[in-house]
């Protein structure tokens, strides 16, 4: 028989396939689908800072309806008001899918300062939330905010939100990190029981007609698995926090190649939003087929097998291969 099973925020799935954050988790009956093809985890669609900076910002907006100091973030970002239907909203689809699925059912809030994150993880596991994903998505800008105040920023920010909740927390994070191993032990010093490998940053276009910067999103590529690849690999072993990929997970090699980099869990939208939900079985249906056929009775037998401490050539995850890489692509 073989063993898809897997361990990921101290839950035991029933395979290594997670739905990651993204609209699928807006409909309850979606979800059960998505549970029902074998999805064993879902992430919830991320309630976002500006949403609670919104809902700060109401009583303010009475008091001075009619008057000059309209919100200007409410002017800036006015659909965030109904997104998701709201932070109360967010909360009620929480409890709506927990009363739904088995399935562990994991909140996600999307920002990068401390602003509601306390208060809203506290409600979100309140509401029934089984896990906590922090989700520090933010483009620094300004020319005087050093990368090590950000970098202390994000852990603050780790350790104030494992402080008041008691469910685990995961935290998605950026590639661009000057230092993304030490970066990734912060995190895991913080308290972070899951290190979720990367963040998409939607970058917006240029118009040229209209000479206006417009919204761009795309949806994944395999050719993004490769970065979260390496840096599971890199960080298998040296941190006690789980890890998870996710961004290019398209197929079941993909979810192969994450558990032997050294992954506990593999997670894709992408995937689900092109082919449907039953895609996923589709996937689970090749992945155990592949190990029958290599003789793996279990994923917990192949994880870490392609790590840089368990591969014989680590010097591919270092610089010494770079020129490699070049030479022998002029050589073909």
């Amino acid at each position: 028989m073989i063993d898809i099973t897997t361990q990921y925020l101290g839950f035991n799935l029933s395979s290594p396939l997670v739905a990651s954050a993204g609209p699928l988790g807006e409909s309850i009956d979606t979800i059960r689908r998505m549970e029902d093809a074998g999805i064993s985890a879902v992430v919830l669609p991320s309630l976002f800072e500006e949403q609670l900076d919104i809902e700060s910002e109401g009583v303010d907006l009475d008091l001075s309806r009619g008057t000059d100091s309209f919100p200007e973030s409410l002017d800036y970002l006015p659909e965030l008001q109904t997104y998701n239907l709201g932070p109360e909203g967010y909360l009620g689809l929480i409890q709506r899918a927990k009363r739904s699925v088995s399935i562990p059912i994991i909140a996600s809030l999307n920002g990068v300062s401390t602003g509601g994150w306390v208060r809203y993880a506290t409600l979100m596991q309140e509401a029934g939330a089984d896990a906590v994903e922090l989700n520090l998505y933010g483009v620094i800008t300004d020319p005087q905010f050093s990368s090590s105040q950000v970098e202390q920023d994000y852990c603050e920010l780790v350790s104030q939100v494992k402080a008041a909740v008691s469910i685990p927390v995961a935290v998605k994070i950026s590639p661009f990190f000057t230092a993304t191993a030490y970066m990734a032990r912060r995190l895991d010093e913080a308290g972070a029981d899951a290190l979720v490998l990367f963040n998409r940053f939607y970058q917006p276009e240029f118009d040229l007609e209209t000479l206006q910067v417009v919204p761009n999103l795309k949806l994944s590529s395999r050719d993004e698995l490769l970065l979260r690849l390496h840096w599971t690999a890199i960080l298998y072993g040296r941190v006690r926090a789980n890890i998870a990929v996710t961004g290019g997970v398209h197929y079941a090699e993909d979810v192969l190649k994450a558990m032997m980099a050294g992954a506990n869990v593999a997670m894709t939208t992408s995937l689900l939003l092109r082919e449907g939900t039953e895609s996923a079985r589709y996937l689970l249906r090749e992945l155990k087929q592949w190990m029958e056929e290599h003789e793996y009775e279990s994923i917990r037998q192949m994880r870490g097998s392609m790590s840089q401490l368990s591969t014989s050539t680590p010097g591919v995850f270092q610089r010494v291969n770079y020129m490699r890489v070049l030479s022998s692509y002029m050589m073909r």
